[in-house]
């Protein structure tokens, strides 16, 4: 936030962002962001993030921040908060989030391979064509 204060012209890294749904979302950077809009700046440099995301956990905090009323960065302006109360407030909800989602999904995953032995499936067997397709390089 320091290199924003020293001017609006100053250098802001760029934002990834990925699409949910229909919506882009930033997926860092918030605070980068509000720095910005808080001094004026009407946009900011972003990318499109190709890292594979949990996009459960996503889900689940875009809900959040929806049932709070914070649908932009803007949205964000008047609540801002000391350190600690972030951590308490997002940082050890998130932790938790993650927790209950990773205890969720290995109960799931226990429960498939008894799901899939009592599903038996005839295969037909499978024939070898007499010749073997081939693809034109020119």
């Amino acid at each position: 936030m320091k290199s924003l204060e020293q001017g609006k012209s100053a250098f802001v890294e760029p934002i990834p962002i990925k699409k949910l749904g229909n919506q882009v979302i930033f997926v860092d950077g918030h605070t980068r962001a509000l720095a910005a809009f808080l001094l004026g700046l009407s946009a900011v440099p972003v990318y499109w993030e190709n890292e594979e995301l949990d996009w459960e956990e996503y889900e689940i905090c875009v809900e959040w921040c929806r049932k709070e009323g914070i649908h932009t960065i803007s949205d964000l302006k008047d609540r801002i908060v000391s350190r600690r109360d972030y951590e308490v407030l997002w940082l050890d909800k998130c932790r938790k989030m993650q927790q209950d989602l990773e205890a969720r999904r290995k109960t799931i995953a226990r429960a498939i391979p008894v799901q899939q032995s009592r599903v038996r499936t005839k295969t037909k067997p499978t024939r070898t064509p007499k010749t073997t397709p081939k693809k034109r390089l020119n």
